[in-house]
C-alpha cells in the first residue's frame, strides 16, 4: 500500500494555528512517525509537503500534485484545531464513501486515546480532498488551545493511533509509553505486572500477578483483560495504546460530569460496575456515588483525590 502523508501547513505562508502549542510543530511531529511507522508494516510511505509556495493556494495544490503524480493508494492530511480554548476533541474529514470507510476506524483509534469523539464530517469543501484522485482523509487530531487536549496529547501515541486505524496493525517500530502526569516512561514488565496489580486487573484465574519481571500467561491474560475493559484490541501486549490508557488511569485526574471519556471513563465503570461504555452518563454517575457512599465518602459524582485514593490507592 502506498500512501501520500500530508505535513499540514509548515510551509509560508501557509502556517498553522497557534495556541498552547503550535500545529506546524505537532504536525511535523506526527506526520513524520506516521511515515516511519507505515514503513516499517513493509508500507511505501512519502510525504506530500512541498518544499516552498508563494501562496496558501499554490501551497495546497502542490500537496494534491505530489500525491496525484505518486499515483498513491491513501492520502492523509495531518492537521490540529483551535477555537476558543474551551472546544476539545478529534474529527477527521471524508468526501466519499470509500474516505469515510478509512477515516472511521482511525477516528476510533484516536478516541482511544481519551479524547473526545468529534465524529466523521464531511470534507467535501477541503482542497486537498477535493482534488486528490485517491479516498483521501483530513485529520483534525485534536485542540491545541484546550488544556485537556494539550494534557492528553503525545505526539508517539497519537501516529501509533493514526497507523492502527489506517493498517489495522501496530508498528512494530519501538514506541515510547505515554508520559502521565508524573512522567513515568517506564514500560518494563514489572511495571506493567505491578500498575495492572495497582488497578486491580487480576488474570485469568482472577488472581493478582506475580510481580517477577517475566511475561508468562498469567501477565499477558491480564493485559488482555485491562485491553478489553479499556476499549482496545485485545491483543495480550502491553503497546503505546495499552500504556497509554494505564498512565492516564494512573494519573487519577480529576473527572467531573461528562468532560472525561475513553479509558478514564471506562476503567472507573468496570470499577463501580456501570456499563462499560466509555462515557459518563446517568447510571456511570449513580454507580459512582453509591460507591462513594459505600466507601465513606461524599456522594457527589466526582473522581477527585479521595475516590481515586480507595479506588487505586
Amino acid at each position: 500500500m502506498k500512501f501520500g502523508i500530508d505535513m499540514g501547513h509548515n510551509c509560508p505562508p501557509d502556517t498553522g494555528a497557534k495556541g498552547i502549542k503550535l500545529e506546524d510543530n505537532l504536525t511535523v511531529e506526527v506526520s513524520t512517525k506516521v511515515i516511519a511507522k507505515l514503513r516499517s508494516l513493509g508500507h511505501e510511505a512519502i510525504s506530500c509537503k512541498p518544499d516552498r509556495a508563494d501562496s496558501v493556494s499554490q501551497s495546497l495544490g502542490r500537496r494534491c500534485n505530489i500525491a496525484n503524480r505518486n499515483k498513491v493508494d491513501i492520502f492523509v492530511s495531518i492537521h490540529f484545531n483551535a477555537f476558543n480554548g474551551q472546544a476539545n476533541g478529534t474529527e477527521v474529514f471524508a468526501q466519499t464513501d470509500a474516505g469515510r470507510k478509512i477515516a472511521q476506524p482511525v477516528l476510533n483509534e484516536i478516541r482511544k486515546l481519551g479524547f473526545f469523539s468529534r465524529g466523521v464530517k464531511n470534507g467535501s469543501h477541503l482542497y486537498v480532498i477535493k482534488n486528490t484522485n485517491m479516498p483521501a482523509i483530513l485529520i483534525e487530531c485534536c485542540f491545541i488551545d484546550s488544556a485537556k487536549d494539550m494534557q492528553l496529547y503525545d505526539g508517539e501515541a497519537m501516529a501509533s493511533a493514526i497507523v492502527t486505524g489506517l493498517t489495522g496493525k501496530v508498528a512494530s517500530a519501538p514506541v515510547n509509553a505515554v508520559k502521565d502526569e508524573e512522567q513515568n516512561t517506564d514500560t518494563s514488565i514489572l511495571r506493567l505486572q505491578k500498575a495492572l496489580n495497582q488497578l486491580n486487573i487480576t488474570d485469568k484465574n482472577g488472581k493478582p500477578l506475580d510481580e517477577d519481571n517475566f511475561t508468562g500467561p498469567a501477565t499477558t491474560s491480564a493485559v488482555e483483560k485491562f485491553q478489553k475493559m479499556a476499549g482496545i484490541i485485545p491483543s495480550g501486549m502491553a503497546n503505546s495504546t495499552t500504556w497509554n490508557a494505564i498512565n492516564q488511569i494512573l494519573s487519577k485526574r480529576l473527572v467531573q460530569g461528562n468532560q472525561t471519556s475513553g479509558p478514564i471513563i471506562r476503567y472507573l465503570q468496570y470499577r463501580v460496575g456501570a456499563d462499560p461504555d466509555g462515557i459518563y452518563g446517568l447510571n456511570t454517575e449513580a454507580a459512582i456515588k453509591k460507591f462513594q457512599q459505600q466507601n465513606g465518602l461524599t456522594a457527589d459524582g466526582i473522581v477527585g483525590a479521595p475516590t481515586w485514593q480507595k479506588l487505586i490507592g
